[in-house]
């Protein structure tokens, strides 16, 4: 089947549905949304804890709460959403529109002819395949998200006895799933020095729970036959070494790794999408638009955020500049590279505009107390100032700096001591 429409939105998770319900409030009307999933509102769905929406709604909610917010205004705005449909490919045409290829068990193979797409794929976990692991290949190992979703949408417990290693978010958030569903949950082990996750969860999920977190160290053997039965944890040197003579084993029958995101960028590279070696996500302008016109990124598949709140309030944006692009108004004003220095690990968008204020997403590289994070031109007109006592690489900053004057070559941000 043979379609045409004005864009394409891949992905109808938070930052897909948010986009879309941003063009349709900009006078876009034929939107076609795809998801591989039964469902809209994408990892929402099994986040059955509150804490969403308090920046977005004002209020807090649930994970699926906070989907069927959005899932309404897609429903109300009448946005055709195309469940249980995969798309595996993106063809440029000669007039500078793209081809969307969609597979879908209903409709069959379809080439959606689109003016624009949003990338809105959102990210995947790192498994043990990603971070090799020695040890034999037991059952009873996986991703914290895969036994989020047992638990919370299958009503399955995977596990009695119960490891975790790293302190991501979801890790954090499955210690204390678990231990509600009567699991004895071991410990928890990261690699860095210090957590991985919000303060809050760490709070709320461990110490609330007196579960113990193991900073600078590792699992560093596996053992079991069929099911796993116990992990070998070690401390780690300065140059992240194990030091076998300190180790110690821990019985379990299940380990759940909370290791980091990937972006789902398989496609964003098939098209000639240029990424970012930090972020993984793409390299976007001022307006979420990719270095392929027409194609733009917004929420996990462009850079990992801490709060869906941001994912909305960026799709927001990444929706109202696509509506431009596709009535011929956006702006191709004159644009100019951000430098990140001192312990900056990456920021977003990677230029701005002159003569115009920007919205930069940015994380420290690591911990540190009373630092000052300063935005300035080349010609040392600052743009941005603040005070911070303390900064995380867990919590993602968000800044609002001042008009960037007309005869600036570009722009540094950079933390400095106080």
């Amino acid at each position: 089947m043979k379609k045409k429409v004005d864009a394409v939105i891949i992905g109808a998770g938070p930052a897909g549905m948010a986009a879309a319900v941003s063009l349709r409030e900009n006078g876009i009307k034929n939107i076609l949304l795809v998801d591989r999933e039964p469902v809209a509102g994408g990892i929402l769905q099994q986040c059955i804890h509150n804490g969403f929406g308090v920046h977005h709604f004002k209020e807090e909610l649930t994970g699926p709460e906070y989907a069927e917010r959005y899932i309404d205004q897609i429903n109300k705005n009448k946005i055709d959403l195309w469940l249980d449909s995969c798309v595996i490919d993106i063809e440029k045409n000669q007039d500078d529109t793209k081809t969307v290829v969609v597979l879908s068990k209903e409709r069959g193979i379809n080439y959606i002819n689109t003016k624009a797409v949003v990338l809105a794929m959102g990210c995947r976990e790192r498994n043990r395949g990603n971070i090799n692991i020695p040890g034999s290949r037991p059952a009873g190992i996986m991703t914290a998200g895969t036994a989020q979703k047992l638990v919370n949408i299958y009503g399955y417990l995977p596990g009695k006895e119960v490891v975790i290693l790293g302190s991501g978010d979801i890790g954090l958030i499955m210690a204390r799933r678990m231990t509600w569903e009567g699991a004895n949950v071991k410990a928890v082990i990261e690699l860095q020095s210090y957590p991985g996750g919000l303060n809050r969860n760490i709070v709320q999920c461990l110490n609330d729970f007196d579960i113990p977190l193991y900073l600078s160290h590792t699992i560093s053997n596996i053992s079991g036959n069929d099911r796993i039965e116990e992990v070998e944890v070690s401390p780690l040197d300065e140059n992240f070494e194990a030091i076998k003579s300190k180790s110690f084993n821990l019985k379990c029958d299940t380990l759940l790794l909370s290791v980091g995101l990937i972006p789902e960028n398989e496609l964003s590279i098939k098209i000639g999408v240029k990424l970012d070696p930090v972020t993984r996500g793409a390299y976007v302008d001022k307006n979420l638009m990719t270095i392929v016109p027409g194609i733009f990124s917004c929420g996990n598949v462009l850079q990992v955020h801490d709060l869906v709140d941001f994912v909305s309030e960026e799709a927001k944006i990444c929706g109202a500049s696509v509506a431009k692009y596709i009535n011929n108004k956006l702006e191709k004003s004159k644009e100019i590279p951000l430098q990140k220095r001192n312990l900056v690990r990456y920021v977003l968008p990677s230029k701005v505009e002159i003569g115009k204020p920007a919205l930069l997403s940015l994380r420290p590289m690591h911990p540190a107390k009373n630092m000052t994070l300063t935005v300035k031109t080349n010609s040392s007109v600052e743009l941005f100032k603040r005070k911070y006592k303390n900064i995380f690489p867990s919590i993602m900053l968000r800044i609002n700096i001042d008009v960037v004057p007309e005869d600036t070559e570009f722009v540094e941000i950079k933390f400095e001591k106080e």
